[in-house]
């Protein structure tokens, strides 16, 4: 099993940044794919950013060029850095581990509000 701790979520006006972190523990392992997902109210979890245990990322369309993934892998954790910030980036952000080819262990969410 591997858990998960998400944080520092906020409160922020568009424009502003926010950086989240998450914690893994348990059996981690830095071979592991991690990521960042969101969930708006009334919409479907998508995924924002992923990174390989190589350093290899992905970012969804919506947040390329303002959202930063990254890993410490000493420490188990992954953060995003959330730059110029949108109304839209409004939601509830999970981090979750990929093992092999699922997202198995998902954190239990920080939440994310951007007001205009």
């Amino acid at each position: 099993q591997v858990q998960l701790v998400e944080s520092g979520g906020g409160l922020v006006q568009a424009g502003d940044s926010l950086r989240l972190s998450c914690a893994a523990s348990g059996r981690t392992s830095s071979a592991y794919a991690m990521g960042w997902f969101r969930q708006a109210p009334g919409r479907e979890r998508e995924i924002v950013a992923s990174i390989s245990w190589s350093g290899t990322t992905y970012y969804a369309d919506s947040v390329k060029g303002r959202f930063t993934i990254s890993r410490n892998n000493a420490r188990n954790t992954v953060y995003l850095q959330m730059n110029s910030l949108k109304p839209e980036d409004t939601a509830v952000y999970f981090c979750a581990v990929r093992p092999a080819g699922t997202w198995d262990y998902w954190g239990q969410g920080t939440q994310v509000t951007v007001s205009s």
